[in-house]
């Protein structure tokens, strides 16, 4: 299978719908059931729908005071897809973001790989 680039941009935006919601059902629907998610430099190895959820929830606390995000494209090859991204919190600041993901065909994800940079002096 290989995805769209509109196949990205909707996943993206119900990532960020998800983000900012924070709400189990939002979450749940932009990845499959057994999707493995890991964030790098924080210790994640969120393994399943259900622990991606409770790990996106323990988190809410970080859109406190607002944020917002920027992404473009990197890459598709096949079913995955590479997209860099700026994440502005404005408790926490900016942060330099690559995500690699892979979507099912259903546009799930199954598998998302994020490394997160915080940029200095911003």
């Amino acid at each position: 299978m290989t995805i769209t680039e509109q196949q990205v941009s909707d996943w993206v935006a119900g990532y960020v719908t998800a983000w900012r919601s924070t709400a189990p059902g939002d979450i749940a629907a932009i990845f499959a059931p057994g999707a493995e998610s890991y964030e790098w430099p924080y210790e994640t190895a969120w393994i399943g729908r259900d622990a991606i959820v409770r790990g996106w929830q323990s988190r809410a606390a970080w859109q406190e005071g607002g944020w917002s995000f920027a992404w473009e494209l990197l890459a598709i090859n096949g079913d995955t897809f590479a997209v860099k991204g700026i994440g502005t919190y404005r408790e926490l600041g900016t942060f330099d973001n690559l995500w690699v993901g892979t979507l099912d065909d259903e546009g799930r994800c199954t598998v998302l790989r994020m490394w997160n940079n915080e940029i200095s002096g911003v």
